[in-house]
């Protein structure tokens, strides 16, 4: 029996592994197979965080109380033990010499000592929140972060395309205007080093690109929009990268020459009628928004929502936005709190998690009906 026709069911798929599904009827087989649009993600936010010491929380809490204490663990263990199939990465510019984030501000004014994390003090793009400010992390650098994602996911060849968002970040002004460093500008430079160094960790077998989509004479709106997304069973063992970003200046380098994303590795966050319009976000899925965002499922088009906000529903345990979240069919949801036990702080059991428990399940917008489950 075909892969496309299974589920994610309980503790197996949330470990990765293929096994205990229930496979569609055999007169199903005919069918043209489920597309990796056809499924829907948990994911979660800022998935790289971690909190600072209690040195730095404690100036923090002066002016960002609860919005910046909280903790995911490292890549690995989100995608092998919680029901995870999406990250997020905050990605910053740095020198060509590297070293800029060495020092912040932050721990200065805690009396500690510069952070001797080789990695950090290297060339290359670097991950963290909030530069001088929330810049704890599991990984410092994408190439690292991303060596970690290839390593789990050559251990678990048969997983679901797992889409990582990248939201590209520069210096804070004010902590600028205080002594802390100004980050390069996210220009064609940047962009370019930016593609390169995801290819240096994934193949191009590896990856789902505007290329792998788009077909000859058409945008890419128009090849998604008219002939879809490939198919699961082809996108296994994949990952697709996303650009969170909706500003069209910051945006321009990346699209320069190029708007179909012609030769790019991201999927920019566009909006409907632009060429390179296949991965749009609506992170807010209440009210109108819920039908808005069925709207572009049903359309073809590859969809991110939130299905909480640091940390409004974690206090009061409210699920509002968690079920319209489900309910819009965005592929993505994603979630600060993919586990029991990380709202307890906050006082309630919120968890944002599939209906099933598990990392991915059958679209609940577009999945066709003999769509049974979806092995993560």
């Amino acid at each position: 029996m075909h892969l496309r026709h299974f589920a994610v069911i309980g503790a197996a798929a949330i470990l990765g592994v293929t096994s205990l599904v229930t496979a569609a009827d055999a007169s199903d087989r005919h069918h043209t197979p489920v597309r990796m649009n056809e499924i829907q993600l948990l994911g979660t936010h800022n998935s790289y965080h971690r909190e600072l010491s209690f040195a730095e929380k404690k100036i923090q809490g002066e002016s960002d109380p609860d919005n910046l204490w909280y903790s995911h663990p490292s890549l690995p263990v989100q995608l092998g033990q919680e029901p995870v199939r999406q990250l997020e990465l905050d990605v910053m510019p740095d020198s060509d010499q590297g070293g800029l984030y060495t020092k912040p501000l932050i721990r200065q004014q805690a009396g500690l000592p510069p952070l001797t994390d080789p990695d950090l003090a290297g060339p290359g793009l670097k991950v963290m929140h909030w530069a001088d400010h929330d810049y704890n992390t599991t990984c410092s650098t994408l190439v690292k972060c991303l060596r970690q994602v290839k390593t789990w996911s050559d251990a678990n060849p048969d997983h679901v395309p797992v889409p990582i968002l990248l939201e590209l970040k520069s210096t804070d002004p004010k902590m600028e205007a205080q002594g802390g460093p100004k980050s390069p500008p996210w220009d064609a430079k940047q962009f370019d080093r930016l593609d390169a160094e995801i290819r240096s960790v994934f193949g191009a077998d590896d990856l789902i690109t505007p290329d792998t989509i788009r077909r000859p004479g058409l945008t890419l709106e128009q090849s998604v929009l008219r002939h879809g997304w490939p198919s699961l069973d082809r996108s296994r063992g994949k990952v697709m990268f996303l650009m969170d970003n909706k500003d069209t200046t910051l945006q321009a380098p990346y699209l320069a020459g190029r708007p179909s994303l012609e030769g790019r590795v991201l999927f920019t966050d566009s909006a409907p009628g632009r060429p390179d319009a296949a991965f749009l976000e609506e992170n807010d899925p209440t009210g109108a928004n819920t039908a808005k965002i069925q709207d572009w499922v049903r359309k073809g088009y590859f969809v991110r929502t939130r299905s909480d906000v640091p940390f409004g529903a974690a206090k009061t345990g409210d699920t509002t936005q968690l079920k319209a979240a489900l309910a819009s069919g965005a592929q993505i949801v994603s979630t600060d709190l993919p586990v029991p036990g990380l709202a307890a702080r906050y006082g309630s059991d919120y968890v944002a998690q599939l209906p099933d428990g598990g990392p991915a399940r059958c679209n609940p917008v577009i999945a066709p009906k003999f769509c049974r489950s979806v092995a993560g």
